[in-house]
């Protein structure tokens, strides 16, 4: 259990745009703060974080809420975790007690395998760091690749003891259970017997944005060559390598900062140059690269520097990734290291200004890159030349912006000395057959194109009391414990017997005023959640007498804060042009709060009054009354009141 002070801190001092920050690349818009979606894949931001109301809404995907909200769907934290994490960021004292066997039983099954990661990756630093044959094997290999002390702590690098089951006899003892240990991949088990996977090797903990471990890399020590070099943990439910990047965990700030991501092949290329001062780099961890590792970064950053070794061979793998990168629509450019070099020992080799001026003077565009290498192997051979060009049109075609391709078309106009129109022909050509290709693997899954004509397409139905009971809970959250003066109109016969609304006037809290009203009308919310929200809100307004929304959405149910913020960060989504053609009404910058509350009341009367005008005269047709008479009476009664409703709201039924 978290003591509530802790948790009252936490909510205090953590700022909400810092900690997304650290997740997604943040831009001012106006008060609020504009992002691409962490949730959903994306070339336009719609996320949007409120630093006033300490709330944030992702758009394209529909969640929402605080801080904590933030943590639990991004990095899959439970309460307590997102709470920890904060505190941890924030140096809040948090005091945890330790987890006995029966609370690691309860824990879910993904948590489990975080729980016993995070152990695995103690252990294996304790054996790098307190055992002799961790210093002698692991620690000596570290040393002699550079890494100083500082740097194998911040990596959190380690060894696994070259003994068959060290690390898993140590976790079976501490409480763990062995198939967690399977299904995270640090024990392998063959009938009755289990074995550490890692034996013998040093360890690289892969992290996630938030600094999770979700698995481990490993390097063989020995010259044993029926044993791979590196070893990665299998896929499990925490890892999946081709949605990871080693390194993001300390290189997100960089990124966002430096606005830029430089992308290399292994993890002790990423340890070298953050050790020589570059930060903002981050590995592929061996595999190639994909689509779900250039959204992580795109997160942070729309340019990527992609960092070749020397190696012909690793460069014509990695310009595969190039096209990938050039398809999500990011700037891509290209540096390559001497002859005999990589990042690692480059960066090993010179001080941080020789290493930034090397990058700045050598790095070039993707074209001029692709260009220079395969003319090499093309050479004087026309043939080579033609399927050259073609290839790099074939790049340019991925890139999703029209302008961008144009100025890449004439740019390779330009190195290889062919024709702009022969290029442009090349690129529609190639272009059009990716669309056929589309369309056929659209036709084999028996999914025919729709074309349907603009122009008689709906727009969808407004539905009038769901925004009206929307906007009654906005002023609530608003302007619920404001005291205003209210002109209210009582309803009475004048002196020729005809029914007229009489002001009167008097000064009362906004949630007041709408509760006396809904009840003196008993009018009740129809959508279930505005309802319980409306519970909720009246309760707490008529207890305090300060309202803050980032402290009340702090305190109540997950389902129902994400509502509010949806409401709250959503607050232009239903004010489209005419809407008192609808007779729905938007608050207006001049306009009183006295009277923008007045005037959703009335808006909500008014719509009622034609429901129940609606529902007698249906009646009267399908002669459903006794006495049309006395239905047709009270028709005109309502159509009289709504006639005074509309003339107070300035409005033309």
């Amino acid at each position: 259990m978290i003591h509530k002070a802790t948790i009252d801190a936490v909510f205090e001092i953590a700022r909400l745009e810092e900690v997304i920050g650290d997740f997604v690349q943040l831009k001012k818009a106006g008060s609020n703060f504009k992002g691409l979606s962490p949730f959903s894949d994306e070339r336009t931001p719609s996320f949007m974080v409120s630093p006033v109301k300490q709330i944030w809404k992702d758009f394209s995907s529909g969640k929402g809420g605080n801080v904590v909200a933030f943590l639990m769907e991004h990095e899959h934290f439970t309460y307590p975790e997102a709470i920890k994490y904060l505190a941890k960021k924030y140096n809040i004292e948090f005091e945890e007690t330790e987890q006995t066997d029966e609370q690691k039983e309860q824990a879910n099954e993904r948590e489990s395998m975080y729980l016993v990661s995070e152990f695995a990756n103690t252990f294996f630093q304790n054996s790098l760091l307190k055992t002799e044959q961790g210093k002698a094997i692991g620690l000596t290999y570290f040393k002699e690749r550079g890494f100083t002390d500082e740097t194998i702590k911040k990596f959190e690098l380690g060894y696994s003891p070259d003994v068959w089951d060290a690390f898993t006899s140590e976790a079976i003892k501490k409480g763990y259970q062995l198939s967690y240990l399977e299904k995270t991949g640090l024990t392998i088990v063959k009938e009755e017997k289990q074995f550490d996977r890692f034996k013998g090797r040093v360890m690289f903990p892969i992290q996630s944005m938030s600094g999770r471990v979700l698995g481990f890399g490993g390097r063989i020590l020995t010259n044993d060559k029926k044993a791979a070099k590196y070893l990665n943990s299998p896929e499990s439910d925490i890892y999946h390598k081709s949605k990871v990047l080693y390194g993001i965990y300390h290189a997100k700030q960089a990124i966002a900062k430096e606005d830029n991501c430089y992308l290399v092949e292994g993890y002790t290329d990423v340890i070298q140059f953050n050790q020589t001062g570059v930060a903002n780099v981050v590995s592929s961890s061996g595999t190639a690269l994909t689509t779900d590792q250039i959204r992580l970064i795109n997160r942070l950053t729309k340019n990527i520097t992609v960092l070749f070794d020397s190696d012909a061979a690793g460069m014509r793998a990695s310009l595969r990734g190039i096209d990938l990168i050039l398809e999500q629509g990011m700037n891509v450019k290209v540096c390559n290291f001497p002859e005999g070099e990589d990042p690692d020992s480059f960066a090993k080799q010179n001080t941080l200004d020789e290493l930034n001026t090397y990058l700045e003077e050598n790095v070039q565009d993707f074209i001029s890159f692709k260009a220079s290498f395969l003319q090499q192997e093309s050479k004087n051979d026309p043939i080579k030349r033609a399927e050259l060009v073609r290839d790099m049109v074939t790049s340019i075609s991925k890139i999703p912006d029209v302008i961008k391709r144009e100025i890449y078309v004439k740019e390779c106009s330009r190195i290889m000395d062919v024709s702009e129109d022969v290029l442009f022909d090349t690129l529609a050509q190639i272009r059009n057959s990716d669309v056929k290709d589309q369309h056929k693997q659209q036709k084999q899954q028996n999914k025919p194109l729709e074309v349907v004509k603009t122009e008689t397409q709906k727009q969808p139905k407004v539905n009038r009391q769901y925004i009206l009971e929307r906007h009654i809970i906005k002023a609530l959250l608003l302007y619920g414990v404001q005291e205003e003066e209210f002109e209210d109109l009582i309803l009475k016969e004048n002196e020729e017997g005809e029914l007229v609304l009489e002001p009167e006037i008097h000064n009362i809290k906004v949630f007041e005023k709408i509760y006396l009203d809904l009840q003196d009308d008993e009018i009740e919310f129809t959508d279930q959640i505005f309802k319980d929200i409306y519970g909720i809100l009246i309760e707490e307004l008529n207890q305090i007498d300060e309202f803050k929304i980032e402290s009340f959405i702090n305190r109540i149910q997950p389902e129902i804060a994400a509502e509010i913020t949806e409401i709250m960060m959503n607050e232009d989504r239903y004010e489209l042009h005419r809407w008192d053609d609808k007779e729905i009404h938007v608050k207006q910058k001049t306009e009183t709060i006295s009277d923008y509350v007045n005037n959703i009341i009335l808006s909500l009367r008014g719509f009622l009054i034609d429901q129940k005008i609606n529902e007698l005269s249906q009646g009267v047709k399908a002669q459903k009354f006794e006495n049309n008479l006395t239905v047709l009476e009270d028709i005109r009664d309502y159509q009289t009141l709504k006639k005074l409703l509309y003339r107070k709201l300035n409005r033309v039924i």
